[in-house]
């Protein structure tokens, strides 16, 4: 490349970098706050994988409400949680009862009940939405395939990630698993356990581990959706509540978009 032409291309680059840092569509000034929360799954879930918590033991459901109260910091005025869309009415019914009667029983009782609801009573929010979406994927098949194939690179990382990713550990508090679970290494962790190791799993031309992994990551773009697709207004303040992975994934949407400004975890989980 001629020296003339290197310029033009630096100059343009320079103009272009200077264009956005002034353009209004960036001012994090203007955009909606969000706390993306991870949890892992407190009750009853469709996840492949599940942690041994009891959700009715009466010192987890006293140290989730400690947990709400400091999240109640944030003051949001919408919160999303991992239900399904066409489930949010039902939700709401469920969340209502519970505005009327805080100590009611809960047939199934999950961290949307023992985090949301509570934060939602104590900061007036009135209504929750479910952004979730739920597809299938065939991990085991991947995992068969990457033992045909003796793939050290994939059959090392899961098996090193087996001992990484075990997540309940009885001496610790239910806040110090949230805080392992919402810092950036962990959650990385997660995308990468989840998705983006698959790649390395394929025979010649035929892409079965990436294509796999593509379905996680339609999932939460589908997902990604559906907040979009929520109903918000200038000022609103939005929490979201989901697992991890989910949370991984957001994380990474939320902090290139024009309309969103992620607010750090840590901030409110002290």
């Amino acid at each position: 490349m001629k020296l003339s032409s290197l310029i033009i291309v630096v100059s343009m680059s320079l103009v272009s970098i200077s264009f956005f840092a002034q353009n209004k569509i960036l001012d994090s000034n203007s955009k909606i706050k969000v706390l993306n929360l991870a949890s892992f799954h407190m009750g009853e879930t469709n996840d492949a994988h599940k942690t041994e918590y009891d959700e009715n033991d009466p010192k987890n459901k006293k140290e989730n409400q400690i947990i709400a109260a400091m999240l109640a910091d944030f003051k949001p005025t919408v919160i999303c949680v991992e239900d399904l869309p066409k489930d949010t009415d039902g939700l709401n019914k469920s969340y209502q009862n519970f505005l009327k009667d805080p100590n009611m029983k809960f047939k199934k009782m999950s961290e949307v009940q023992l985090i949301a609801f509570e934060l939602g009573r104590l900061t007036g929010v009135r209504k929750l939405y479910g952004i979730d979406h739920r597809m299938g994927y065939d991990y085991p098949k991947i995992d068969s395939l990457a033992k045909v194939l003796d793939n050290k690179v994939y059959l090392n990382y899961i098996h090193k990630a087996e001992k990484y990713g075990s997540f309940i550990n009885e001496e610790l508090s239910t806040l110090e698993h949230l805080k392992r679970l919402n810092t950036s290494e962990y959650l990385d962790y997660l995308i990468n356990v989840n998705a983006d190791m698959l790649t390395y799993v394929a025979t010649k031309d035929n892409f079965e581990g990436a294509n796999e992994a593509a379905e996680f990551y339609k999932r939460n773009l589908r997902m990604f959706s559906n907040l979009n697709q929520v109903p918000l207004k200038e000022g609103d303040r939005v929490f979201i509540l989901m697992g991890g992975t989910h949370t991984a994934f957001f994380n990474s949407f939320i902090k290139r978009s024009p309309k969103y400004d992620l607010v750090p975890v840590s901030d409110y989980l002290k």
